[in-house]
């Protein structure tokens, strides 16, 4: 889809990234502490009495061959702090 669209998209997982998106943030640990947050509201704690958290990991991964498919140029500062280049 995005070759399709012409639009460079981030991802959930190094799967999506692998199949043709651009770049991809790791959200399992997200999705994990989300769903803890889930059951504490479901035992009856308030959303607001909550704290918010923030990622504690995220990594980046890049597709090269879909880049250069949407006639993109990735910064080579850009690639370097990438956690994956896939070629």
């Amino acid at each position: 889809m995005t070759l399709q669209r012409c639009t460079p998209r981030c991802a959930g997982t190094r799967t999506s990234c692998v199949n043709a998106y651009c770049g991809a943030r790791s959200l399992a640990s997200d999705l994990r502490r989300a769903a803890k947050y889930v059951d504490r509201i479901f035992k009856g704690a308030k959303p607001a009495n909550l704290p918010v958290e923030e990622p504690t990991k995220m990594e980046l991964f890049i597709n090269r061959r879909t880049a250069k498919a949407l006639g993109l140029t990735i910064p080579q500062s850009l690639l370097i702090s990438a956690d994956k280049v896939i070629e």
